[in-house]
């Protein structure tokens, strides 16, 4: 039905950047709410960005100022723009969106996430 997948991730020092990307694909109707959130080893799961259909955009305190989250509706894609990383941005980077799709006649909407992809940051 609805599948997200994330690339762009590696292996980069710090001080460096990445560009993540969220592609969306099945029966899409629409991308409602997007965001990324990262896992680091040991920790909960976090948001650290978030766009809304429209554009609005929301950020986490820790990344305010290196990371940017945009969106392309027509192409179906959430990316996230990563700059003067630090170690401590080492994690996995997961895509979450809120789709509505279309499925045996009707409309639906639901959450979905990506598999992540890893991100780390040399000192």
């Amino acid at each position: 039905q609805v599948q997200l997948v994330e690339s762009g991730g590696g292996l980069v020092q710090a001080g460096g950047s990445l560009r993540l990307s969220c592609a969306a694909s099945g029966s899409i109707f629409a991308i409602n709410d997007a965001g990324w959130h990262r896992q680091a080893p040991g920790k909960q799961r976090e948001l650290v960005a978030r766009i809304s259909r429209g554009g609005s955009r929301n950020y986490a305190d820790s990344v305010k100022g290196r990371f940017t989250i945009s969106r392309d509706n027509a192409k179906n894609t959430v990316d996230l723009q990563i700059s003067n990383l630090k170690p401590e941005d080492t994690a996995v980077y997961y895509c979450n969106a809120d789709v509505t799709y279309y499925d045996s006649r009707v409309y639906r909407t639901s959450e979905h996430w990506g598999q992540g992809t890893q991100v780390t940051v040399s000192s």
